[in-house]
């Protein structure tokens, strides 16, 4: 992607944020974006991404309240880069979230684990072993059924 406009929320999406925002989750996306350091994205066209969320998601009175991004690559062996909770930690304290009442969605194991290492119950998405996850769900609407009915 070089332009936000290029950006498409999945099918489901929406649907899954509204229903947590619903049920009192705070929304907050936690990515690792190497490609910063390496220039094949920059700030501006992550804050322009955020913009067009933001602005699909306001209809639905949905509101992402914050974004964190580990610009680091792998080898740096940085506190933010998932799978360890930096960022986690640091949203966790913008926000004042309670990490143990917080759930740690994502699609990959490196997730997973960086929101057990925060103290998050973790949700894994896709259709694939959950491996070491609280639970598991095909996709976000699903999700959100089963962490506003815990």
């Amino acid at each position: 992607m070089t332009e936000a406009s290029e950006f498409r929320i999945l099918p489901g999406t929406v649907e899954g944020l509204v229903r947590l925002s619903r049920c009192n989750h705070a929304l907050v996306v936690v990515s690792n974006q190497r490609g910063l350091t390496r220039g094949a994205v920059t700030e501006g066209l992550l804050r322009a991404t955020e913009a067009v969320l933001q602005s699909e998601l306001a209809p639905h009175g949905v509101r992402i309240e914050g974004f964190y991004y580990c610009p680091h690559e792998v080898e740096a062996n940085c506190e933010c880069r998932k799978p360890k909770p930096g960022l986690l930690l640091r949203a966790a304290e913008d926000l004042t979230l309670d990490l143990s009442a917080s759930w740690m969605i994502g699609d990959s194991e490196t997730d997973v684990e960086a929101g057990r290492a925060a103290g998050c119950k973790t949700l894994l998405l896709g259709n694939q072993d959950g491996g070491s996850a609280t639970a598991v769900a095909d996709a976000l609407p699903s999700a959100a059924e089963l962490v506003c009915s815990r």
